[in-house]
């Protein structure tokens, strides 16, 4: 999960008015103005995404915790989690869609989020949200699995300590957080974003470019099975962000055929990597009948969900708990597998407590530790970091004597 993990609060631009704040009349004379009511442009918070976020999230832990057959969560539950959910396993499986969700989430938010900032506080407002609780869940979880009664080795101080940078994968170091990939996932996306639509300027014209050379260049990729090129261009995640920005294009304007037809790519392409990343599982066999129709249902209602908060069909879902859903949403997805398996092995092999019970209060117990991360540490240090990186670090200086 990642999940982007930005503020969903967007200033609805009026229909012909650039993004630098002038009349644009070609926009105005080429572009059908959005038809939602007027209240609907008054920069609500789209609270129907946090729920989304949530949803994405609980579906990876599912994953985590019972549609992955083999590995350290086996050594949670005791046995294969075959053996625990029969029934259930070969659905849960299908939980790992979840990260290609959050991606379509994230196109759509950093998209919104970049659009007429300043480079410098873009990368601020991304630092101050992925870090602050970043940092504490690889403590954290480093100093839990280092304890005599936890069954899992963790991994060197040396590791420990480059995982705080994020840079773990690439430098070929072990990993602390078994999520954390798709951070670095995000991280590439943050980096193609700016450089390629912010650092000249984002404009509905450069957007539509980005998406098209980016699409093209996916295939491109594919083809070729270069590694630096895989390393950048991220053929299997790039229809997710894509359709992404697609759909937030289309928030901006519902009438843009454009976007309508990036959105559509993106879902094409999308799904056929979703069905092929699903078939390449090592619990392939446990699926249910038809699992790539799954897949690709899995996938449809994805965008299907981002494309109605985008019309503003969601909007009636505006209660103040789903702000909250959101916020947990991305400590909860750092903490949830390590931290969940040690409070498997406690409740199911220590308590003797039922399977979907233990499923049931891991849950609870992990959406408990983001709620204290996003109270204790977000609320804290993300304004403040968040101002320091903005200003540059600077502060008064004092006079001499």
């Amino acid at each position: 999960m990642t999940r982007d993990l930005g503020n969903t609060t967007l200033p609805k631009p009026s229909p012909g008015v650039s993004s630098t704040g002038t009349q644009d009349t070609r926009a105005q004379n080429t572009r059908a103005p959005d038809t939602r009511a007027p209240a609907s442009r008054s920069a609500p918070r789209l609270r129907a995404l946090d729920a989304l976020r949530l949803l994405a999230a609980l579906m990876v832990a599912g994953f985590h915790y019972g549609g992955r057959g083999d590995g350290d969560v086996a050594v949670a539950w005791g046995t294969s989690t075959q053996v625990q959910f029969p029934t259930a396993h070969g659905w849960l499986a299908f939980g790992n869609l979840g990260v290609q969700i959050f991606f379509v989430i994230s196109g759509f938010v950093i998209c919104m989020s970049g659009w007429g900032k300043p480079l410098r506080a873009f990368f601020a407002s991304r630092a101050a949200r992925l870090l602050p609780s970043y940092w504490v869940a690889v403590v954290l979880v480093t100093v839990v699995f280092a304890l005599p009664s936890v069954a899992y080795e963790t991994v060197s101080a040396s590791d420990a300590l480059l995982n705080l940078t994020l840079l773990q994968q690439p430098l070929g170091a072990d990993r602390v957080l078994g999520v954390c990939w798709t951070l670095w996932v995000e991280l590439r996306f943050y980096a193609l974003f700016a450089l390629c639509v912010m650092l000249p300027g984002a404009n509905r014209q450069r957007i539509v470019l980005f998406c098209a050379v980016w699409t093209l260049a996916a295939a491109i990729t594919e083809q070729a099975d270069h590694e630096l090129l895989r390393l950048v261009v991220m053929p299997q995640h790039a229809p997710f962000f894509i359709g992404g920005i697609g759909l937030y294009l289309v928030y901006r304007n519902r009438r843009d055929v454009t976007a309508w037809g990036i959105v559509a790519v993106s879902w094409l392409t999308g799904q056929h990597h979703a069905v092929d990343r699903l078939m390449d599982g090592a619990d392939a066999a446990a699926y249910p009948p038809h699992p790539s129709l799954v897949a690709i249902a899995i996938v449809t209602a994805g965008f299907a969900a981002v494309a109605a908060i985008a019309l503003g069909a969601l909007d009636w879902a505006d209660w103040g708990w789903l702000t909250t859903a959101g916020a947990l949403t991305y400590p909860f997805y750092l903490v949830h597998e390590h931290l969940g398996w040690v409070v498997i092995g406690l409740l199911h092999r220590g308590l003797g407590l039922p399977s979907s019970v233990t499923v049931a209060v891991t849950v609870a117990l992990m959406l408990l530790v983001a709620w204290a991360l996003h109270r204790g540490v977000e609320r804290r240090l993300t304004p403040l970091l968040r101002a320091r990186l903005t200003s540059g670090g600077a502060s008064p200086r004092r006079p001499f004597p």
